[in-house]
């Protein structure tokens, strides 16, 4: 093999190796090249975590790509972690529940026979075909987010405290829903972020209680969130 040669395919391989990386930094640029707070948010970039904690962009973070954050427009929403007053309710709606909802959530996460069929319900202390105690969850995170949680800073809770399935949720029910605010306070190590502390409720249409829930929800403040005070 000639010097030439050899010379000529060390610098292929060399290309070959480079390549790949050369496409990766186009497809996801490096930090020194994402965008500051100072972007559009009505079109965010980029921003690196550097970014997020010199000054609160008028966005916020969503999820993660490769140690980037990608942000998401929070500005004119509702309801901010100042909004919220120890003592104060919620009408968080009804909700008629349906036989055939109950067999659909059943069959996908919970197949016990009382969720499944009516006959079965009513040979079981429940009475009658009942909802698994996780479409209770899902049904109450439905009027939750309907009520006020999708327009709001809302950012996740970090858990929940207690919830108590008391009563049935039986096929032809109306269940209605209210929530209180029993606390809050602004995280120590991100002051942007504060806690709400809920009790809530769901009711039948007899008045009997069917599911309370206790716990904690994070919201932005308006300042982090970017709306005027």
């Amino acid at each position: 093999m000639s010097r030439f040669t050899a010379g000529a395919l060390l610098k292929a391989r060399a290309v070959l190796l480079i390549l790949p990386a050369s496409l990766a930094l186009l497809v996801f640029p490096p930090p020194r090249l994402a965008l500051t707070a100072a972007a559009s948010p009505a079109a965010p970039g980029w921003l690196t975590r550097k970014d997020l904690t010199k000054t609160p962009p008028a966005c916020i973070r969503v999820a993660d790509l490769w140690g980037f954050n990608r942000i998401a427009d929070m500005t004119g929403k509702t309801w901010a972690y100042e909004d919220f007053v120890e003592g104060a309710s919620f009408d968080l709606g009804t909700k008629q529940v349906s036989a055939a909802e109950i067999i659909e959530f059943a069959s996908e996460f919970d197949a016990q026979p009382m969720h499944l069929d009516e006959e079965a319900g009513k040979a079981s202390i429940l009475g009658g075909l009942s909802a698994s105690g996780w479409h209770t969850c899902a049904m109450f995170m439905r009027m939750l987010c309907d009520a006020f949680l999708l327009d709001s800073t809302c950012q996740g809770s970090p858990g929940v405290d207690q919830v108590k399935w008391k009563k049935p949720v039986l096929a032809g029910d109306t269940l209605t829903g209210k929530l209180v605010v029993l606390a809050k306070r602004l995280s120590r190590s991100k002051p942007q972020l504060g806690f709400i502390t809920m009790r809530s409720e769901l009711v039948n249409q007899r008045g009997e209680s069917v599911f309370e829930l206790e716990n904690s929800v994070m919201f932005l403040t308006r300042d982090a969130a970017g709306n005027a005070a």
